[in-house]
C-alpha cells in the first residue's frame, strides 16, 4: 500500500495535521493509523468526565468516525507500527503489512510512567491514559471505600478531585511537599493542598511509596518511611514518558528529554518525517531554547504547524503553549508558557481568589499561571513571545507582589 501523508498515531497531533492537510487544500492521499480501538480522542476527560461517567467513550472523540470517510482520510485502528524505514520511506505494521509514503508524521504520544515496587502486578491498581482504563477504573470503584491516588502530577490531582466529587474517600500519596509544586512552585502549590483537603483528600506529601501491599488484589501502600495506607483501590499518576521508541530504532535523532529531536519547523533528523506532540522535543523560537510540551492544547497546533510544512510552507513553530487544568468544579487553572526553570514568582489579583502567578527567570518573564483572571493570558503570551521583563507588567498596570510561598529553581 502507498500513501502521500501516513500520520502514525491516535491522538489530537495527528487528527488536526489531517484536519489542516485539507483545510489547506491538499488533494493526496493521507493515512492515520492509531493502535488504540478508537479514533484519535482527546484525553483530558480520560481523568474527569470519563471517569465519573458524565460523558462516554464516543463524546470525546475529536472527530466522529463519518468524518474521516467525508474527508476522504484512510483510518486504520488497531493498526500498530512495529517498524520505521527512513531512507525507504515505509513503515510495518504488526500485521506484517507494510505501507511506502511520501511524507509522515510521528505523533506517537506518552506512555504513563509505571511504578517498579514490589506488589505492582496486584490487581486493583490502575494507570489511567485511555478512555477503557477509565472505564475499567470506574468500575473497580464500585465497592471501594477508600482509594489511594500516587503522585503530585496533573492524573493524579485532577483525579483525587474527581474520586472525592463522586463520593469516594481518598488520600493522595506524593514525593513532592504539595500537588503540582513541580510544575507551578510552591505557591499555587498550596492552593492547591488547600482546595483538595477542604473537600476531603488527605493528603501525605514527601513520601515515595515502595511496596504495594494485598494478596491477589491490593489492599493498600508502603512508603519509604514504613507508614501504611490502606485502600481498596490504587491510582497511579507518576508522570508519563514520551513514545519514542519507534523513532529511535529508526535511527532518528533523540533529544535531552527522550523525545524525538525537532527543528523549529518540527521535522526530524530524516528528510520528509516530522513529530508532534508529547512526543516532539524542538527548537523553540519563542522561547530560545529546545523544549518538549506534553499539553494538548500545544500538540494540536504542532499537528497543524507540522501539516503546512508537509505543504512546503516553511513555517516556524511558534506557538507559546497553553495548557488547562481544572479540580472538578472548584478550581481552574490555565497556564501559558514552558518555564524549565523559574527563580521568581510574583502574583496579581487576590491570592485567596481570582489571580495571576507571573514566573520570572531572572528578570524575563517566561510564563504565567491564572486562577480566573484568562485575560492576563494574553498580556503573557505577548510578554513571554517578546523577552519582555518584569518591568513590562507595571507599565501595563499589572500589580504584582512576591509569592507568599515560593520555590526557587
Amino acid at each position: 500500500m502507498t500513501t502521500d501523508v501516513l500520520l502514525i498515531g491516535g491522538g489530537v497531533a495527528s487528527a488536526s495535521a489531517a484536519s489542516e492537510l485539507r483545510a489547506q487544500g491538499f488533494a493526496g492521499s493521507i493515512t492515520l493509523l492509531t493502535r488504540e480501538l478508537q479514533p484519535p480522542y482527546h484525553r483530558p476527560p480520560v481523568t474527569k468526565e470519563l471517569l465519573t461517567g458524565r460523558a462516554e467513550g464516543d463524546d470525546v472523540l475529536v472527530h466522529p468516525a463519518e468524518w474521516y470517510v467525508d474527508h476522504d482520510i484512510e483510518l486504520r485502528t488497531r493498526a500498530g507500527v512495529t517498524a520505521l524505514d527512513p531512507e525507504a520511506r515505509q513503515v510495518k505494521l504488526a500485521t506484517k503489512e507494510e505501507i511506502t509514503f511520501d511524507q509522515a508524521l510521528i505523533a506517537t504520544g506518552a506512555m504513563v510512567r509505571r511504578l517498579q515496587v514490589d506488589g505492582a502486578q496486584l490487581e486493583g491498581i490502575h494507570y489511567l491514559r485511555a478512555p477503557g482504563n477509565a472505564a475499567a477504573l470506574r468500575k473497580d470503584l464500585e465497592d471501594a471505600q477508600h482509594a489511594v491516588v500516587v503522585g503530585g502530577s496533573f492524573v493524579a490531582t485532577e483525579v483525587a478531585a474527581s474520586l472525592i466529587a463522586a463520593g469516594t474517600r481518598c488520600t493522595l500519596v506524593m514525593q513532592e511537599a504539595r500537588p503540582l509544586e513541580r510544575a507551578f512552585g510552591g505557591f499555587v502549590g498550596g492552593i492547591v493542598a488547600e482546595h483538595l483537603e477542604r473537600r476531603g483528600v488527605a493528603i501525605i506529601g514527601g513520601e515515595d511509596v515502595v511496596t504495594m501491599e494485598g494478596d491477589e488484589r491490593v489492599t493498600g501502600v508502603v512508603t519509604a518511611s514504613r507508614r501504611r495506607i490502606a485502600g481498596d483501590v490504587v491510582v497511579v499518576g507518576a508522570g508519563a514518558v514520551p513514545d519514542a521508541g519507534l523513532a529511535a530504532r529508526a535511527g532518528l535523532d533523540i533529544g535531552e528529554t527522550g523525545g524525538v529531536r525537532c527543528d523549529a519547523h518540527l521535522a526530524t533528523s530524516a528528510a520528509g518525517i516530522y513529530a508532534a506532540g508529547d512526543v516532539c522535543e524542538y527548537d523553540s523560537v519563542v522561547h530560545g531554547r529546545r523544549i518538549r510540551v506534553e499539553h494538548e492544547e500545544h500538540a494540536a497546533a504542532q499537528g497543524r504547524t507540522a501539516a503546512r510544512n508537509m505543504l512546503g510552507q516553511a513555517v516556524e513553530h511558534r506557538e507559546v503553549p497553553y495548557f488547562w487544568t481544572d479540580l472538578a468544579d472548584w478550581l481552574t487553572l490555565e497556564y501559558v508558557g514552558a518555564a524549565a526553570r523559574w527563580d521568581a514568582e510574583v502574583v496579581s489579583g487576590d491570592p485567596a481568589g481570582r489571580f495571576t502567578v507571573w514566573y520570572l527567570d531572572g528578570d524575563r518573564v517566561v510564563a504565567a499561571l491564572t486562577a480566573g483572571r484568562s485575560a492576563d493570558l494574553d498580556v503573557a503570551r505577548e510578554l513571554i513571545a517578546t523577552g519582555a521583563t518584569a518591568a513590562s507588567l507595571a507599565e501595563r498596570g499589572i500589580d504584582a507582589a512576591p509569592a507568599a510561598v515560593g520555590v526557587a529553581r
